[in-house]
């Protein structure tokens, strides 16, 4: 057995109710995560590991550390460990249905198409993006910007390689068009490097002002604001219409509600929001 392994699976102290309210803050000051009441087993499990690699004594120091941290490493490595990076390809389906159906022969119009996944966690979704729009636009320049704020979900964005089970919702012909297989029979696969030529990954927090200034036709930022409070929601959807040029699509998880809301997007479609075109729409002018 691994030292690693061996103190993992050594007794340790519980996540007392000052120390969960500590992270708690912490995670909410800083990225907007609204840790609920009953989730401390969740959040033990999560940093359990970074406070033994550290050799903290408990939580509480533990805390300290993160919050006199100036380098801002602990807390980025906090975040990491807190931040849900479930996903998966053609996850809610319809969506890119729409995206093929409904918005992409108006795109088809333009020489370049710049899309933006706001919380592309490991990749899944920019990549199915990326198949959608080169079947779609096979003349257009795509370009895919992946923000999320984890570093490790996009570094694994980055690598673009994953088990063979995970791809097997894949059409076939996606498979070998935009796919390479590794092994045989397949372990895994990795996305072709063409692909990759056209995604830009950055590093971004959504609570925090956007480091650029400019609009998207196509915003996808989906089952992130699950885990945001109702005020933390308002200011993230406003940043994203603001972000969105007139007549542009914002893609947001079914599970998530803009009621009770204050927001100037028009709706379409379960989960499907547009930024109203104005009176002169261009190329949205349909």
């Amino acid at each position: 057995m691994q030292d690693a392994d061996l103190i993992d699976r050594l007794p340790f102290e519980r996540l007392a109710a000052s120390d969960f309210q500590q992270i708690r803050d912490l995670a909410y000051r800083s990225f907007g995560l609204d840790l609920k009441p009953g989730k401390e087993e969740l959040v033990s499990a999560r940093l359990q590991k970074l406070v033994r690699s550290g050799g903290f004594q408990s939580y509480q120091a533990y805390c300290r550390h993160v919050l006199h941290d100036r380098s801002g490493e602990s807390l980025m490595a906090l975040i990491d460990a807190l931040a849900t990076n479930h996903t998966s390809f053609l996850r809610e389906a319809d969506h890119f249905d729409f995206l093929r159906r409904r918005v992409a022969p108006v795109l088809a119009r333009r020489a370049g198409v710049e899309v933006w996944s706001a919380a592309c966690s490991t990749g899944e979704e920019i990549w199915t993006l990326a198949f959608v729009l080169r079947d779609a636009l096979p003349t257009s320049r795509i370009q895919l910007l992946g923000t999320d704020i984890s570093r490790k979900a996009l570094a694994s964005a980055r690598r673009a390689t994953y088990e063979a089970a995970r791809v097997q919702v894949l059409p076939k012909p996606w498979l070998t068009s935009y796919l390479d297989a590794d092994g045989n029979p397949p372990l895994s696969y990795t996305v072709k490097a063409s692909i990759r030529a056209q995604a830009v990954f950055q590093r971004l927090n959504l609570i925090e002002p956007l480091p650029w200034n400019k609009q998207f036709p196509v915003i996808f930022c989906r089952n992130v604001m699950i885990y945001f409070d109702r005020a933390t929601q308002q200011r993230v959807i406003a940043s994203l219409a603001a972000n969105l040029e007139p007549g542009g699509y914002l893609f947001v998880g079914h599970a998530e509600s803009f009621s009770g809301i204050d927001h100037r997007l028009e709706y379409v479609q379960p989960a499907i929001y547009r930024r109203p075109v104005g009176r002169k729409g261009g190329l949205w002018n349909e």
